[in-house]
C-alpha cells in the first residue's frame, strides 16, 4: 500500500512524534510506502510531497513543530475557494494521481471536519486529533495538551514568588479560544486562586470579592488564570481586560502575563511522546484493516477510534460540573 500523511492547522508538541509513529509502523511492520505531504492540504492541491524513509524520521520523537510544514488551507471551506478552481475535485484527482490508498490527516477540529468531507467524497482517510486546547470531540485527550499544561503550570509557579514579593495580583492568560481545558488544568496544578474559562460566565465583582477575602485572611497576593477566549468587550484581550478591571476594582497593583505561542512550541513532554506514538501506530492499523472514515481516539488508557461523522464540527468543552471545578470550589478557588 501507499499512504500519504499531512499535518494541518496550528503547530503542536508531538506532531513529529506522531509522524514518526505512523511512518515507522507503516514502513517496518506493514511494508507500506509513505508520502509526506508538505504544507497540509495545500500540499495535496499542489502535489508537494516527499517519500518518507528512516532518514526522514531521525530525531523526530523529541522535535517540536512539524517537519512536513502546515497551513490553514481548507479545500472545502467557502473562504478558501478560488474562482475557476474546484478544490475538492482537484484534491481527489491528485490523491488518485499519487496512487494513495489512504491519507492520514493530523490536525484539530478544522482538519477533522475536512477529513470527514473527504471521507464523504469516497476518499479513504484516517484522522489523528492534534491540539493543545484538548477540544477535539470523540477523544478524552489529544497529544500536545499535557505539554501545554506543563508549560503554563511552570509559568504560574514562577509568578507566585513575584506576586508574593510585590504584593500584587498576577493575571496570566493561557490559550483556549472556546474551551478552557488548559486554564482549568494549569490553574489547578499551579495553585491559581481564580480560574476563568470560556464555558462559564464570570463577574469581576465576584472575583474582586474573592481576592479581597483572600487578602483579609492574610494572603497578600493572588494568582488569576484566564483563558484567552473568556468574554470581554470587543477589541480587548482577555488578560489585559481582566487585569485592568481588577486593578480598578481592588486598588491592588496588578500585572498581566500572556504566554501565547510558548505553549505550542518546543519539545513534547514524555506523556505526549508516548500518546503521539500510540495514536500514530493505531492509525496505520486502521488503514491495514480497511477501516476508513475514522479518527483515532483515547478512551481511558485504550487507543480506539470513532467515526469522523460523529466528531466533525463538534467542540469538546469543559462541563460546568467537571470534577476539577467542583473540587476547586470546595478548596476556595473562584471560577467567576
Amino acid at each position: 500500500m501507499r499512504i500519504g500523511i499531512l499535518t494541518s492547522g496550528g503547530d503542536c508538541p508531538g506532531i513529529n512524534a506522531t509522524i514518526r509513529g505512523v511512518c515507522k509502523t507503516a514502513i517496518h511492520h506493514y511494508g507500506m510506502e509513505v508520502l509526506g505531504i508538505h504544507g497540509g492540504f495545500k500540499g495535496l492541491l499542489e502535489l508537494d510531497y516527499e517519500v518518507m524513509d528512516d532518514r526522514s524520521l531521525t530525531g523526530l520523537l523529541t522535535m517540536g513543530g512539524t517537519i512536513l510544514g502546515t497551513s490553514r488551507e481548507k479545500p472545502y471551506g467557502k473562504k478558501h475557494q478560488v474562482p475557476g478552481v474546484d478544490k475538492p475535485a482537484l484534491l481527489k484527482a491528485n490523491i488518485l494521481k499519487l496512487g494513495l490508498d489512504a491519507v492520514v490527516c493530523i490536525g484539530g477540529n478544522g482538519t477533522q471536519k475536512t477529513a470527514y468531507r473527504m471521507a464523504a467524497d469516497g476518499i479513504p482517510v484516517v484522522g489523528i486529533p492534534k491540539t493543545i486546547d484538548n477540544d477535539v470531540a470523540g477523544t478524552e485527550v489529544c497529544f500536545g495538551f499535557q505539554t501545554a499544561v506543563s508549560i503554563a503550570t511552570e509559568a504560574i509557579d514562577r509568578l507566585h514568588s513575584t506576586a508574593s514579593a510585590h504584593k500584587r495580583v498576577m493575571v496570566i492568560e493561557v490559550m483556549g479560544h472556546k474551551a478552557g481545558w488548559i486554564a482549568l488544568y494549569s490553574g489547578m496544578a499551579g495553585g491559581g486562586d481564580v480560574i476563568l474559562i470560556p464555558e462559564r460566565a464570570y463577574s469581576l465583582e465576584q472575583v474582586t470579592r474573592s481576592i479581597e477575602q483572600r487578602m483579609q485572611r492574610g494572603k497578600n497576593y493572588a494568582i488569576v488564570v484566564v483563558a484567552e477566549g473568556v468574554h470581554t468587550p470587543i477589541g480587548r484581550r482577555a488578560g489585559e481586560y481582566v487585569a485592568a478591571e481588577l486593578a480598578r476594582l481592588t486598588g491592588v497593583e496588578t500585572r498581566e502575563t500572556i504566554l501565547g505561542y510558548t505553549q505550542r512550541g518546543g519539545t513534547p513532554c514524555p506523556y505526549d511522546r508516548i500518546l503521539a506514538t500510540r495514536m500514530g501506530a493505531h492509525a496505520v492499523e486502521l488503514i491495514a484493516q480497511g477501516e476508513f472514515g475514522k479518527m483515532v481516539a483515547m478512551r481511558g488508557d485504550n487507543v480506539t477510534s470513532v467515526s469522523l461523522a460523529e466528531v466533525a464540527g463538534v467542540t469538546r468543552l469543559v462541563p460546568v460540573d467537571h470534577e476539577l471545578i467542583l473540587q476547586g470550589k470546595q478548596m476556595g478557588v473562584c471560577f467567576g
